[in-house]
């Protein structure tokens, strides 16, 4: 793969056509596929544009859209490849992944995708899948916010399946050790740099109490806090989070520092041991964490960060995808063509 990342005027190769391996159905022999930054330039030369307009306005009316949409794209991509199946609604034939543990009342930004969709459609209909939308958006949401660019590799075709079984199994939770992280990466083809750059995705967005107060007042059944959690911080969450009559659903800065700016911060926090998640503070704060190491470049060197995160949203974007004639190209993201 290479392709262009830019960051303060200065461009660093990469990788220009995405090659990936998409296993037949039925297990048969791979095929070599492909995914190019110029898939639609001939037949929809204005998608970047069409979905910066429309996310640009949704962003307008919703400070944590970026981030939301950022998350659609690694919750499609972990559960049967970057297809574009967290989309789909309940059917006749479809189980909605949207209603798994990981993404009911959780996962957001489903209407937004509908806007860009209807967009494209409207400028080039017929073209654009679903799955690409979500590649595009999160690339744009993440350059909107002060983030990398990067051109992402696009010619995603959409499946015709969700899997909410494994919505429930293999996405990451924010309650998961390191080990388990490292596992669930690695499963999709991602190495422990994939598991820090992707997780830097958590410097910017909320999440609700609920991830947090085992952490507060009964870490591991414990009874007590999260022994890695800073004081100061623990009490600023405990404000929100109370022990009882608290809203479990309140929202909390993922980055207490710039919660709403793509940037190093996250790291840095980590090293504070004023992450939000458990599964944010394992990066660092396990023991004998390999990851540590790569969380002290990155809080060091925002370049560095930026340049893994790009190389990292790349390659996640190729996991198991539909090309060619796999697939469809969805009229609609919520529904299978002919539903």
């Amino acid at each position: 793969m290479v392709c262009g990342v830019y960051h303060g005027g200065a461009r660093a190769v990469l990788l220009a056509v995405a090659v990936v391996l998409v296993v037949g159905v039925g297990g048969g022999a791979a095929q070599q596929q492909q995914l190019s930054e110029k898939f639609y330039e001939g037949s929809c030369p204005q998608v970047h544009r069409v979905v910066r307009r429309v996310l640009k306005a949704a962003h307008r009316a919703d400070a944590r859209i970026y981030a939301s949409l950022t998350r659609l794209h690694f919750h499609d991509c972990f559960v049967q490849g970057c297809d574009g199946s967290i989309l789909l609604d309940n059917s006749s034939s479809i189980v909605s992944e949207k209603y798994a543990r990981p993404n009911n009342n959780s996962a957001r930004g489903f209407e937004v995708v509908d806007d860009v969709k209807a967009a494209l459609e409207k400028a080039c209909p017929g073209v654009v899948s679903c799955a690409d939308i979500l590649a595009i958006a999160a690339k744009v949401s993440v350059e909107l916010s002060g983030g990398p660019r990067w051109r992402v590799p696009l010619g995603r075709r959409d499946g015709t399946t969700a899997n909410i079984t494994g919505a429930n199994s293999l996405l990451p939770s924010p309650r998961n050790n390191l080990t388990i992280l490292q596992r669930k990466f690695a499963a999709v083809g991602l190495d422990d740099t994939d598991l820090v750059a992707l997780s830097g995705a958590h410097t910017f967005g909320r999440a609700q109490c609920q991830f947090v107060t085992d952490r507060l007042y009964n870490f591991s059944k414990t009874g007590k806090p999260d022994p890695t959690l800073d004081g100061g911080y623990r009490a600023l969450l405990a404000a929100s989070c109370p022990r009882r009559g608290g809203n479990k659903t309140a929202l909390n800065d993922l980055d207490p520092t710039t919660p709403d700016a793509f940037d190093k911060n996250y790291f840095t926090n980590l090293e504070a041991n004023r992450g939000f998640l458990r599964s944010d503070q394992e990066l660092f704060s396990a023991p004998g964490a390999p990851t540590a190491a790569i969380v002290d470049r990155f809080a060091s060197s925002e370049k560095a960060f930026f340049k893994s995160f790009a190389a990292s949203m790349i390659k996640m974007g190729n996991v198991k995808v539909l090309t060619g004639g796999q697939g469809e190209v969805r009229k609609n993201c919520r529904m299978v063509n002919g539903s």
